[in-house]
């Protein structure tokens, strides 16, 4: 570890609108994760339109269940920077599902009340959720502490891990069509976008974990990553058959998920002596 100084002062508290904000997505995202994940199969008749093959499902029931613990995280923390993080991957994720709920309109069944929710959510939260970190950035304003960072060539790897992710997202966003029929498993231009906002919240949390580097800043969005990658990692033996057999395309996804949940996880459980130490009473 390094350290940077700063001021001495208290930090920021989040704000209860924030917090509030925080406790109302939750329910949508257990939600969500309750029926992508744990029934995959039947989202013609319980989701907002009909997902496959299963592996797209329960990843995205895996993020919302990484997302679930964000938030609920978010509604109690004592200090906005130990959240604030994974407020803008969270808008990027939104956003990118919002776009490509208008783009691909018509994929969507209309006459099911889990479009509308879905329509409410992905139109709004951008919004919301970025204006919640604007608010609390500007409360939270100067306010600092002299802590220790991440070593620099750990922050220099997460960095460039997260920006492959994140131009993983943007091919599968910006060109579907193309980058569909190279992916493990089948997607459509809708679910190839679907795939690409999963990509670019992880992608963007990496990068943030990346450029903060503080060990108390950083550890809510690297448990909520953790967890959902925990989840995909369990997911792939159930999608399995649902995945291409022409190619070792799906063995090497499997290989990278493995992998990014070994880095996190083991992270993670580097930083706990030096949290436990933040959070003793001086």
């Amino acid at each position: 570890m390094s350290s940077d100084t700063g001021s001495e002062q208290e930090p920021g508290p989040v704000l209860r609108p924030t917090r509030a904000l925080a406790a109302a997505i939750v329910p949508f995202l257990l939600a969500g994760f309750a029926i992508l994940y744990l029934a995959p199969d039947r989202t013609g008749d319980l989701f907002a339109w009909t997902i496959r093959p299963r592996m797209t499902a329960m990843m995205l029931g895996a993020s919302y269940l990484g997302g679930a613990y964000f938030f609920v995280r978010a509604a109690v923390a004592r200090r906005w920077r130990q959240v604030e993080i994974g407020f803008l991957p969270v808008a990027l994720f939104a956003t990118a599902l919002g776009i490509s709920t208008i783009v691909h309109w018509s994929k969507f069944n209309h006459s099911h009340p889990a479009f509308w929710v879905w329509t409410a959510l992905y139109l709004t939260t951008p919004v919301l959720v970025t204006a919640a970190w604007w608010a609390n950035r500007r409360s939270s304003a100067g306010v600092g502490a002299i802590e220790p960072h991440l070593d620099r060539a750990l922050r220099v790897a997460l960095g460039v891990i997260g920006g492959v992710v994140l131009l993983v997202a943007v091919g599968l966003f910006a060109a579907p069509q193309a980058v569909g029929p190279a992916w493990p498993w089948a997607l459509t231009p809708l679910t190839a976008r679907v795939m690409a906002s999963l990509f670019a919240v992880g992608g963007a949390s990496l990068v943030g974990m990346a450029v903060d580097g503080r060990p108390d800043a950083i550890h809510v969005t690297l448990h909520s990553q953790v967890l959902s990658l925990a989840a995909i990692a369990a997911a792939i033996p159930f999608a399995w058959s649902g995945t291409r057999t022409d190619t070792v395309l799906p063995g090497l996804f499997a290989i990278a998920m493995v992998a990014l949940l070994f880095g996190t996880a083991g992270l993670a459980w580097a930083l706990r002596p030096q949290l436990s130490e933040q959070a003793a009473p001086a």
